[in-house]
């Protein structure tokens, strides 16, 4: 989903934030990859429809295995402390 997308779908939600302030640690740290990925991608002057095709496996594969990372894992489960103790 696109922020637009997001914010389109989510009106009260992005009058206080952004789609970012709304996801998990998973979706984060993929999305941090997949950036660093297209500004490489950019630099090496691949097109933008070879650039979302190669973003989008590489976001598959990190998905596959960031999902069942114990270090993620336990990285969410400090965050959610972190939270629930403010």
């Amino acid at each position: 989903m696109t922020a637009k997308e997001w914010r389109e779908n989510n009106p009260e939600l992005a009058k206080e934030g952004n789609i970012r302030d709304y996801t998990d640690l998973v979706h984060l740290v993929i999305l941090n990859n997949l950036e660093n990925s297209n500004a490489e991608f950019i630099k090496l002057g691949l097109s933008q429809k070879e650039r979302l095709i190669r973003l989008n496996d590489s976001a598959r594969n990190q998905m596959e295995i960031l999902k069942n990372n114990n270090g993620i894992k336990e990285l969410e489960n400090i965050d959610k402390y972190l939270i629930e103790t403010k």
